[in-house]
């Protein structure tokens, strides 16, 4: 069994912060910033998507499972961005989201 060390599950942590605090906002979508600028929960975000390529089998099933709801919620208050894809977000579909309407 691979071990994980705690200073490695930092980053999530505090991903899960980050949407924890951002899903406490009132209303039926996500604005702006939530700790300061240029640190969003999209990076969080990504925290999470490389905790589950190097989490174990059942730390990772159970991670999943949480991001699974994060998305979904994610998704839910955000609005699609077709023009903003980038080479940069391939495959990070929550960079494509718009928080703020």
């Amino acid at each position: 069994m691979r071990r994980v060390e705690a200073e490695h599950l930092w980053p999530v942590a505090v991903a899960l912060s980050r949407f924890e605090r951002a899903f406490r906002q009132p209303g039926r979508y996500l604005s702006g910033p939530y700790e300061s600028p240029g640190i969003e929960i999209e990076e969080g975000r990504d925290d999470l998507d490389v905790a589950l390529r190097h989490l174990p089998a059942r730390a990772r099933a159970d991670l999943g499972r949480l991001v699974e709801r994060i998305d979904a919620e994610f998704e839910r208050r955000t609005l699609p961005d077709p023009g903003w894809a980038s080479e940069w977000t391939a495959g990070r579909w929550w960079w494509w989201r718009i928080r703020e309407r």
